[in-house]
């Protein structure tokens, strides 16, 4: 006999029944597994779990606690992470100090994505957790989104926004949720 779904009270209210699994079959509807007496389910080998998380990371407090939360679950699943970190991009004004600034913009985009690269290839080695780290220019919705794509990402995991304004415009999180290819974790 296969196991028959039941609401949680009437295993309850059948608890200690010797008749229970027909009395459960007869008076509730199909929510939670009852396996009867002397049956035990079949032993998976595997999981059904995530093997691979991408993570969106930028520097942030709520970034931080993002990467954290994937690699602990990439342990716990012993599935691989992706870091990717979206290097923003300036809009460019035709004016000739603008290139100056753009080049003083990027080198700080390059430290800063480098002491991410050195946290992830460190946190990699302590925990034994697979973590590659990207670095990418552009908007972070779209290039977090084609790299899901491309590395066949099981899950996503952000950062909660701290910007007041994507009450109102929506986050990088709401819009990922919105493209509904992969479970997305926010993470406050």
């Amino acid at each position: 006999m296969s196991p028959v779904l039941v609401p949680n009270w009437c295993i309850r209210a059948a608890a200690g029944v010797a008749a229970a699994l027909p009395w459960a079959q007869a008076h509730c509807g199909p929510y939670t597994a009852v396996v009867p007496p002397g049956e035990e389910p079949p032993f998976e080998l595997g999981t059904d779990g995530p093997r691979s998380i991408l993570v969106g990371v930028d520097g942030s407090t709520t970034s931080q606690r993002a990467g954290w939360y994937a690699a602990g679950l990439a342990r716990r699943q012993r599935a691989s992470v992706t870091a990717v970190y979206v290097a923003p991009v300036s809009a460019r004004l035709a004016v000739p100090a603008a290139a100056g600034a753009e080049a003083a913009r990027r080198e700080a985009d390059e430290q800063v994505a480098e002491g991410m690269r050195r946290r992830a290839e460190e946190f990699s080695r302590e925990f034994g957790v697979p973590i590659a780290f990207m670095t990418v220019r552009g908007d972070p919705f779209t290039e977090l989104r084609r790299i899901a794509d491309e590395i066949r990402a099981d899950a996503v995991v952000v950062g909660a926004s701290a910007h007041a304004g994507h009450r109102l415009v929506g986050s990088l999180a709401v819009r990922l949720v919105k493209a509904a290819r992969w479970p997305v974790t926010v993470v406050p």
